[in-house]
C-alpha cells in the first residue's frame, strides 16, 4: 500500500516579520504609555503592583 503525504509549510517573509515586530512594538508602547499615565488610580494601581510582583523596582 501507498500512501502520499503532503506537508504544508507556513513561513513569514521578511516584511510580514518586520511588520509584526513593528506592531508588537506599538502595541507595548501603547500599553506602557496607558498605564504608567493614566489618569485612572485603578490602572495605574494595577500596573504598579504587577511591577512591584515582578521585582521590578519602580521607585
Amino acid at each position: 500500500m501507498n500512501t502520499v503525504s503532503s506537508s504544508l509549510g507556513a513561513t513569514a517573509g521578511s516584511a510580514s516579520r518586520s511588520m509584526q515586530l513593528a506592531m508588537a512594538g506599538l502595541l507595548g508602547l501603547f500599553v506602557i504609555g496607558f498605564v504608567g499615565f493614566s489618569h485612572m488610580e485603578v490602572v495605574h494601581n494595577a500596573g504598579h503592583d504587577y511591577r512591584h510582583s515582578m521585582a521590578f523596582p519602580c521607585h
